[in-house]
């Protein structure tokens, strides 16, 4: 019999009980730790941008080509795209859980290698970026100024240059994105009156640029192959590529047989400026660079976190004066809290399992083997976790949790047969041998039906798979390593521990060693009482303060022994009393049931009644994914009205972050003005605005929940703030799943009704939402009619002026957009060139008018000669899902309302 050979080798069974604690010992300190599984299906995000064009263009001629070529790549199951108005593109294709995310990427640039000779120049100069999207935000980094002696462009960059890489390389981090970012670019802003006073096109300056700073191969004097007799050899350099803002200055536009020269400074200013200018970010109202860092899927939340912390802190001693750092965000500590408090319940649960076995068992020596199962069980399951690939999540440890009560039956069904055979006389190997025989049937039985039980939950697919095959799996892998260990540990120690006794005679409650060791604790703790007592009793006794410490211990263990027998004696006495009591609720029971038996088919008839009206009960019990929990921060949308500018939506921007910094509860604010966070798009009229909550403890006296907060906030905000729609929104419930909380519901045209229809059908759907109390916080950020300017160019008159549509069209995009030249280097960087018109001639439709071509047959031509313009209405972005024009509507759940009765 497979037991007998433990019996009989109890050191055997020790040693791979203690293989298996050992193996599970090792293997958690390589688990990473986490809120929960990974969840979130994996992406890969492609991106580029056209500057200067609108949403769609950047629609028709960037994202119709390169999703017709990506939709359908292998294991894909959607992809979304949003087209916007600074020219942005964005893709994020998603794929099934458990797809490489490595092979997805290639997958995905090889099908967008296949669409870049068909994009535009521009984009095709600037690039198509192909990368693996991150789940979530683990942290945010603020860089700011505390004297404000730095501005934004010094932030941004000084994090671009010292920071960026030095935090890219900590182990687990995945990527890294900049809130606010500025990089450096050598700006030349175009006086267009002073270019046609001199008679310089655009055209010349771009062209000035392109060859004047270019990189120069200069050789070698010298170089193999050489005539014979070469006695050295140089390498030659030469200024090719500019770096200053002074060289860029002296760039000669033209020339004239006098030797007289137009320059570049005499027609531009130059200037080491921002690529872009399109966002704020702002940390407690002040200028601030956010940096977003993002982790690696796999990788351990918390050690991610410690490590940036300390690089961080590293990396503040070489900052240079008016220069400081704060990491306000940071989702890490509500992911510690969570798994504190799971291992306090898994704490919990072995104390009071070790108690009820106790109790029940009557003994030590007999409560010790079904206890020395939990460990064993417990441990040895991370060795299978680690082999799975699984972490320390929620749900994990939730398993291990209700593990401590299933891992301990079967030991305990041992021990009880064990005991029983004891009682009527037999040795104790005798006994586990006739026991094993009665119960190792059974005790197989059970660990196979409890698995089958929890092992299809492995076999879940989507999301909820996702979330419940950890889960599943951990519970089913400590059953069988329970049932295995009492096989072979559990009849092996009950030979060893358990004594012979006669009919009647009482266990021992508990070891008078381990008693007296109890004692030693409580008189350990109060050793320096005892000084006190010596002095009071006139005694002259010197020992240092340890030693009073360790006197009391002595005593205490002294005195505990002393009284360990009137202790067991009463725990025994305690226990008879309750023995009868259970043994009198057990005849109750027998009794009871023999009575049911002889009404079974009423009973039957109550059992079928019972299941009917749990089908009743489960059909109306409000669904829902994962409930509401306070991660201790908010996330705000904020939307002004359309074609609002950047500087008015700071304003609106200062005047949010100023009104929730009041707010009882609220700490930090991260604001970002020009960038929706929730709708995940760029633009002027938007700003979000990230929330961090004082530490769960010092709101809980208040009461101050996320959801009280956010209450708060919304009834401020609509009576405050007028000129725009605010939506104060909760975590998302899973990192990596959305960037807020509640959902968001996708509507397709698949019928080219055109955006003016998707529209409608967007606001119809908010308003009819709006009505239902189970919905709140619905919106659209969707707009097909916000005001456009059209240029209707006259073609005709082009052609008689001797120009070409693509001068006007480069005038166009040069003055009014932003063209990217080529490059420079500088503080060890690339950087760009941009070429743009000066803010004063780019504010007003009329400005067309200062805006000049060059003619060959009638000199410079303003613009507004042959260009009308007109207001059309035009979206504010353009979003696609799955290759159709597509728009989306973001809900929340109503208070008492389940997600799953509010979808």
């Amino acid at each position: 019999m497979f037991s007998r050979f433990f019996i009989d080798r109890p050191i055997f069974a020790t040693v791979l009980s203690v293989v298996i604690t050992l193996s599970g010992g090792i293997a958690v300190f390589t688990l990473p730790v986490t809120q929960y599984p990974e969840i979130a299906p994996p992406t890969v995000e492609v991106s580029t941008m056209y500057p200067g064009a609108n949403a769609r263009v950047v629609a028709d001629t960037v994202a119709a080509p390169i999703e017709q070529l990506v939709n359908g790549v292998e294991d894909m199951l959607y992809m979304s795209s949003q087209c916007t108005n600074d020219g942005t593109y964005t893709l994020t294709v998603t794929f099934a859980p458990g797809t490489d995310l490595n092979l997805a990427q290639v997958l995905v640039q090889n099908r967008v290698a296949l669409a870049q000779p068909t994009l535009p120049d521009l984009v095709q100069r600037r690039g198509v970026t192909v990368r693996k999207k991150s789940p979530g935000v683990l942290m945010i980094v603020n860089l700011f100024s505390p004297d404000d002696s730095r501005d934004s462009l010094y932030l941004s960059n000084y994090a671009t240059i010292q920071m960026r890489d030095e935090l890219s390389r900590v182990d687990g981090v995945g990527d890294i994105s900049f809130l606010g970012q500025r990089d450096y670019s050598m700006r030349v802003w175009l006086d267009p009156q002073q270019m046609a006073m001199r008679g310089i096109a655009t055209a010349d300056v771009l062209r000035s640029i392109e060859q004047q700073n270019t990189q120069v191969a200069a050789g070698q004097i010298g170089q193999q192959p050489t005539t014979s007799g070469q006695v050295f050899q140089y390498t030659m350099t030469t200024l090719g590529r500019l770096a200053e803002e002074r060289q860029f200055s002296e760039i000669v536009l033209r020339s004239d047989s006098e030797g007289r020269m137009v320059r570049l400074r005499d027609v531009a200013r130059v200037e080491l400026g921002a690529a872009a200018y399109d966002q704020i970010c702002t940390l407690n109202s002040q200028p601030s660079i956010a940096l977003s860092i993002y982790q690696l899927p796999g990788s351990n939340a918390l050690e991610v976190a410690d490590e940036i912390r300390a690089r961080m802190a590293g990396l503040r001693e070489r900052f240079p004066p008016g220069l400081d750092y704060s990491i306000v965000y940071d989702t890490t500590p509500f992911i510690r809290e969570s798994v504190k408090e799971v291992f306090v319940s898994l704490r919990d649960a072995v104390v009071l399992v070790s108690l009820v076995v106790l109790v029940f068992l009557r003994g030590w020596r007999p409560a010790v083997i079904p206890l020395v199962a939990v460990p064993v069980a417990i441990v040895g399951t991370f060795a299978a976790m680690a082999a799975f690939g699984f972490s320390l999540n929620a749900l994990t440890l939730f398993g291990l949790v209700l593990a401590v009560g299933i891992v301990v039956d079967d030991a305990i069904v041992v021990v009880e047969a064990v005991e029983h055979n004891i009682e009527h006389g037999l040795a104790p190997r005798e006994a586990a041998m006739r026991a094993m025989d009665l119960v190792a049937g059974p005790v197989i039985a059970v660990g196979l039906v409890l698995t089958a039980v929890f092992i299809p939950c492995a076999f879940i697919t989507g999301v909820v798979g996702q979330f419940f095959r950890q889960f599943a799996v951990t519970i089913a892998v400590s059953t069988l390593i329970s049932a295995f260990n009492s096989l072979t540990l559990s009849p092996a120690l009950a030979v060893l521990l358990l004594k012979p006794r006669r009919a009647g005679q009482r266990l021992e409650a508990l070891p008078r060693p381990g008693l007296g060791l109890l004692g030693a604790w409580p008189g350990y703790l109060a050793g320096p009482s005892l000084q006190s007592l010596a002095v009071t009793a006139g005694l002259t006794v010197t020992l240092p303060e340890r030693g009073w410490h360790w006197a009391g211990a002595v005593l205490g263990f002294v005195v505990v022994w002393l009284l360990s027998r009137l202790i067991n004696a009463v725990l025994a006495a305690a226990f008879d009393v309750f023995n009868r009591g259970f043994e009198a609720g057990t005849r109750a029971y027998t009794a009871a049931a023999g009575m049911l038996l002889k009404i079974s088919p009423l009973v039957l008839l109550g059992y079928a009644a019972l299941i009917w009206g749990t089908a009743i009960v489960f059909s109306r019990t409000p669904t829902g994914f994962i409930p509401a929990q306070d991660k201790g921060y908010l996330v705000l949308n904020v939307r002004l009205p359309d074609s609002a500018s950047l500087e008015r939506t700071q304003a609106v921007m200062s005047e949010v972050e100023s009104l929730a910094a009041a707010v009882p509860g609220v700490r930090h604010t991260v604001a970002i003005a020009g960038q929706s966070l929730l709708l995940g798009t760029n633009a002027p009229n938007a700003g979000s605005m990230y929330l961090m909550l004082d530490d769960f403890e010092s709101r809980v006296p208040e009461k101050l929940t996320a959801d009280r907060i956010a209450e708060q906030l919304r009834e401020l905000y609509a009576d405050r703030i007028l000129d725009a729609d605010i939506n104060v929104l909760g975590a998302p419930a899973i990192e990596g799943l959305g960037t807020a909380g509640g959902f968001r519901v996708v509507i397709q045209d698949r019928g080219e009704n055109g955006l003016s229809a998707l529209e409608s059908v967007c606001e119809a759907t908010v308003d009819t939402g709006s009505q239902d109390g189970r919905l709140r916080d619905l919106f659209s950020g969707f707009r097909a009619a916000t005001t456009w300017l059209e240029l209707d160019i006259d073609r005709e008159a082009v052609r008689k002026m001797g120009l070409s549509m693509a001068d006007v069209f480069n005038a166009l995009q040069v003055n009014f957009g932003s063209l990217y030249v080529n490059d420079f280097n500088r503080f060890g960087r690339t950087w760009q060139v941009n070429v743009q018109a000066e803010a004063r001639y780019r504010m007003r439709t009329e400005d067309l008018r200062r805006m000049y071509v060059r003619s060959p047959t009638a000199g410079s031509v303003p613009l507004a000669g042959f260009i009308r313009v007109r207001p059309v209405p035009g979206p504010l972005m353009i979003y696609r899902h799955n290759l159709y024009p597509a728009a989306f509507v973001n809900a929340d759940s109503g208070v008492g309302t389940s997600s799953g009765a509010a979808i």
